[in-house]
């Protein structure tokens, strides 16, 4: 195993975070088996839209499901095998879990393309910024998957989650001031050694600052949410069109800094603009719903749509942003009452 703080760090051993796009032996989720982020009978609800995404995802890769404990695994083989999803596509590792939102306390998966090597890093959780406890047992699932798959390990002793930070797989990282600043995370860390962090730890070079993120969002900002490459200097930017809601300023702010970035070879960012959907708002709560949480697997794009009038607008503009992926629109109205969608619960292993 790797020690903290590691010298050489993974970026002195020629270790890199690879963009979503590169090929995938598996995606990993956490299943969610209690009312953390869906309260009374919306976990039941919500259920056919998590089990159609696990059948999309499968259809490509292998599927890393993290199950609380051997009844859970019992009830999510039944209900896999009712939906129609090849079980030799499942993989289980039991171990007790808090929430779904495997993007943000996963398993960070680096790859050395040379030595064809892999290594997981294990950033550290804390819901949030400690909005949501108890997370301890979330904060355990990175060392018991790189178990799973006899990977080494580094801890790098700070909290990160995955959908704060966006990658172009060539040394490039986006992210949002709101959320990776914000004294709820590092506050005894300032910008300058949070970077030197993402280097170190991400393989990367550059950090590129947004500013806030959309309303709804108890992230504090996750860029996920906002803004995602689709290639090496191209982005989706989401746009709101209405000037009178509580998104379109903070997007507009976002899309001029944008605009005003430079990538390593100093040329501009091709940028996208992506519409937000008319306010997904249940029960009288204003949901953080943003085509911008798609992930990207092998079989293709999977995009969250909530029966919205700009649903069409959105995949005709991933479609062209993605020319040859497929573009797989999943229902996901039930899902994002959890504050988050198909991206935040997932989490990519990278083939080597």
């Amino acid at each position: 195993m790797l020690q903290n703080n590691l010298t050489p760090s993974p970026k002195d051993l020629g270790f890199t975070f690879p963009s979503e796009w590169h090929p995938h032996r598996a995606t990993w989720l956490t299943f969610p088996h209690n009312d953390a982020s869906w309260q009374g009978d919306r976990l039941q609800k919500m259920r056919p839209q998590y089990l159609s995404f696990i059948k999309a995802i499968s259809k490509g890769e292998k599927v890393g499901i993290i199950a609380n404990d051997f009844g859970l695994k019992s009830f999510i083989e039944e209900e896999l095998e009712r939906t129609g999803v090849d079980l030799s596509q499942i993989e289980f590792v039991v171990k007790p879990t808090n929430d779904a939102w495997c993007r943000d306390h996963g398993p960070a998966f680096l790859i050395n393309e040379t030595s064809k090597q892999k290594m997981v890093v294990d950033w550290g959780h804390n819901a949030w910024g400690g909005k949501y406890p108890p997370y301890d047992d979330d904060n355990r699932t990175p060392q018991a998957i790189a178990r799973y798959l006899n990977l080494p390990v580094t801890t790098p002793g700070i909290i990160m989650e995955g959908g704060s930070v966006e990658f172009n797989g060539a040394g490039t990282i986006l992210t949002s001031r709101s959320c990776l600043l914000n004294p709820n995370r590092n506050a005894h860390l300032n910008q300058s050694q949070i970077e030197q962090y993402l280097f170190d730890y991400y393989g990367t070079e550059q950090v590129l600052w947004v500013e806030d993120g959309i309303v709804g969002d108890d992230t504090d900002g996750h860029i996920d949410d906002t803004t995602r490459f689709v290639n090496q200097n191209t982005v989706v930017a989401c746009v709101e069109q209405d000037a009178n809601d509580e998104n379109y300023q903070i997007l507009q702010t976002n899309l001029t800094l944008l605009k005003g970035m430079r990538l390593l070879d100093g040329k501009q960012l091709n940028i996208i603009e992506l519409p937000m959907p008319k306010a997904v708002i249940i029960d009288d709560f204003r949901t953080p719903g943003s085509y911008a949480n798609f992930l990207i697997c092998n079989a293709g794009v999977i995009v969250p749509v909530f029966n919205n009038p700009n649903d069409s607008v959105a995949l005709d503009i991933l479609a062209q942003a993605f020319p040859s992926k497929n573009i797989i629109p999943l229902e996901a109205t039930e899902i994002i009452w959890g504050q988050g969608s198909f991206h935040c619960l997932s989490q990519q292993e990278p083939e080597i």
